[in-house]
């Protein structure tokens, strides 16, 4: 037995450091803050942008090296897109997908961005969020109501009508009642265009539209697929009214509790990631639209220079025509009119 101990006592004392190392780093990774933001969104698993949530997720937290942790709420699980801006603005560690006619509520310039016809592509929209006036924007919405952007450049691709019968001019939308966001911007321009607004939650509208509680909504065409419109509508009406620019905004305290590292992060990936997802959806709108012809809908081609008329006078009834020629001005852009 005395023979072993010098080859056993080595052994030993190494398996000891060996175990106290892992030991001691196993209490160092457990002291390190551990930070989570819940995203939340309307939009339900299958669509395009929650495939981009997860994606994000995954990189923020390996980038990270696991101290901030994404959590992704697809079919609005944490709550009404109200709720969830109510709760950030409180300094909660959540997230919420969003645009700009719900940061209109808070920043009256923000609704421009959902103007009717206020360009044609997402490059467009890429010049319109990295203009000096956009920072304004952005800067007001943190310093008076908390509310931080993360990113601005998720693109959805273009809003259009669907309903159970075709619309090619704004006069067959007369007595039409059509879904569509609470927000002013909504509100009016679905006025505009001859139909009757109903503001109710996008989950509702499958169930409404079987119903008879609704006769089409307006939407774009990532969102429709993944939410299985084409079970309750027949006709995809392409008036392209809206282009869908989407931005991420969290809460302005619990952003800035973060280490300085861990805001770059988040910053630099939203943005990275956006960007990405944006284009897979440039490339994939044409074959949701194939997807949804092969289940029984029918395309309809309307005048779009008559639904841009009728939409001129959302400008001026939001008092946002001033805004959009400073815009234009300042981007270089003339928009779609």
């Amino acid at each position: 037995m005395r023979k072993s101990w010098p080859i056993l006592l080595p052994i030993g004392l190494a398996t000891l450091l060996v175990a106290g190392s892992l030991f001691f780093i196993h209490l160092a990774q457990a002291a390190a803050p551990h930070h989570v933001l819940m995203l939340n969104t309307a939009l339900n698993e299958g669509s395009l942008m929650v495939q981009g949530f997860h994606r994000l997720s995954a990189r923020i937290y390996e980038r990270s090296e696991g101290r901030l942790e994404l959590q992704v709420f697809p079919g609005g699980q944490l709550g009404s897109d109200d709720e969830v801006v109510e709760q950030l603005r409180q300094g909660l560690n959540v997230a919420i997908l969003t645009d700009g006619s719900q940061m209109g509520n808070f920043v009256p310039e923000m609704g421009l961005l959902m103007a009717p016809y206020l360009a044609e592509t997402y490059d467009d929209f890429q010049l319109i969020v990295q203009s000096d006036l956009f920072a304004e924007w952005s800067e007001e919405l943190a310093d008076d109501f908390q509310m931080r952007i993360l990113s601005f450049n998720w693109y959805d691709g273009p809003r259009h009508f669907l309903t159970n019968r075709p619309v090619r001019v704004p006069a067959d939308l007369t007595g039409v009642r059509i879904r569509t966001p609470g927000s002013p911007m909504f509100q009016e321009s679905v006025r505009h265009m001859g139909a009757v607004p109903i503001a109710m939650p996008f989950g509702e509208s499958y169930p409404a539209l079987a119903q008879g509680a609704i006769d089409g909504l307006e939407v774009q065409l990532t969102a429709a697929y993944a939410s299985s419109l084409y079970e309750v509508t027949s006709y995809i009406n392409r008036t392209g009214h809206f282009q869908m620019i989407n931005g991420i905004v969290t809460s302005e305290r619990w952003f800035e509790s973060l280490p300085a590292d861990l805001q770059q992060i988040l910053l630099e990936e939203f943005a990275r990631e956006g960007e990405y997802t944006a284009r897979i959806v440039l490339e994939q709108t044409d074959r949701f639209q194939d997807y949804m012809i092969a289940s029984g809908m029918t395309v309809i081609e309307p005048d779009i220079a008559a639904f841009r008329e009728a939409t001129e006078g959302v400008y001026d009834v939001l008092g946002l025509r001033e805004l959009r020629d400073r815009l234009f001005a300042e981007t270089g852009l003339d928009g779609a009119n």
